[in-house]
């Protein structure tokens, strides 16, 4: 008996590895060879197949609603999407932790591998037009590369993925570019004078972390689907926000002046990564789940911010303050309502 049952932990050692990128998905509990982390490898998340969504067609569909919401991360609900115990190492390396990551670390990581594609927010030949929700401006690498082996595609992504911080002197004065080897002052031909001059000193890189990721935005249909007479949800996009403001040398944020969205993902390609990672139960750990499950089950607390309308208006421009939720929960309630008053008794 002790033959077979050391038997089957060896066969499963080398089918479900010790490296959790071996594994398509996130972390298991083999930390190293030959060890188990618990009394069981759990192999279910890291392993499970995506369910796809039900086929509709368009004219099953009788009655369709388009909303975008706001998942606060500040809220006890959704600390399982937060959990920012995951952070960078002084020498720059991605620190994670073993057996769970957070919503941001599933995304960072798959972002750079190359797997998830990004859409910018803005469109990029007529600044200011904040329509990044559409995915009409993906950021791409060249194919068969990413972030690691395509130089034009990295420095694209770390404006998505990081802020670029000014470097200044203790006495407030920004720092200019010096010799590694003097410490003395570089200096550049002006151009424009025939002068030499310093310039500024490339600016430090702060790479956005589990923490700095405020909020999630999520666009999503409602519709009523007479073939199958449900009333049904599929979420089609994803945006994580983050704050923006004056920071101070060390940056701190001296003044936060609003929030920012990052960049949106295709949500129904999100759905192949997060299907592999796992969510914290904080009543069973032997019943975990994956990313998937919970937005399918909705196991989340948003709020709406904007539902279609004529003048493409979010709620914010025609109410503030509390009278904006009592808006959200007005939308909210007449999409309930609209199931309930499919069925009659």
């Amino acid at each position: 008996m002790k033959r077979l049952v050391l038997s089957t932990f060896t066969f499963c050692s080398v089918i479900f590895g010790f490296n959790a990128q071996e594994i398509n998905g996130g972390p298991v509990n083999i930390p190293a060879d030959g060890v188990v982390d618990g009394i069981y490898i759990q192999e279910h998340i890291p392993t499970k197949r995506l369910v796809p969504y039900e086929f509709v067609r368009e004219s099953d569909v009788m009655f369709s609603k388009r909303v975008w919401r706001t998942i606060d991360l500040r809220e006890k609900i959704n600390h399982t999407l937060y959990f920012p115990l995951d952070d960078f190492a002084g020498s720059g390396e991605w620190v994670k932790n073993s057996s769970r990551w957070s919503l941001w670390t599933v995304i960072r990581t798959h972002i750079l591998k190359g797997d998830l594609t990004i859409y910018s927010v803005e469109n990029p030949n007529s600044l200011g037009v904040m329509d990044g929700d559409l995915f009409k401006y993906p950021i791409t690498a060249s194919p068969g590369k990413n972030f690691y082996n395509d130089s034009l595609y990295k420095t694209q992504l770390i404006s998505y993925l990081a802020e670029l911080k000014t470097k200044y002197n203790a006495d407030g004065s920004p720092q200019m570019e010096t010799d590694p080897i003097t410490g003395e002052e570089k200096l550049y031909p002006n151009p424009e004078t025939g002068v030499d001059e310093p310039r500024p000193a490339a600016p430090d890189t702060l790479w956005y972390k589990s923490s700095n990721i405020v909020e999630y935005k999520l666009k999503e249909d409602w519709f009523f689907d007479k073939e199958r007479s449900q009333f049904d949800v599929r979420i089609l996009g994803i945006a994580p926000v983050v704050y923006y403001g004056k920071r101070k040398p060390d940056g701190e944020f001296e003044a936060i002046e609003g929030k920012k969205e990052l960049f949106w993902l295709y949500f129904p390609h999100c759905r192949f990564v997060f299907v592999n990672y796992n969510v914290y139960n904080p009543k069973n750990d032997a019943q975990w789940m994956s990313f998937d499950d919970l937005f399918m089950k909705r196991q989340f607390n948003s709020t709406i911010y904007k539902q279609s309308n004529t003048f493409d208006r979010s709620i914010d421009a025609y109410k503030s303050g509390i009278d904006a939720l009592y808006e959200s929960q007005r939308i909210t309630e007449e999409l309930r309502n609209f199931e309930h008053d499919l069925w009659h008794f």
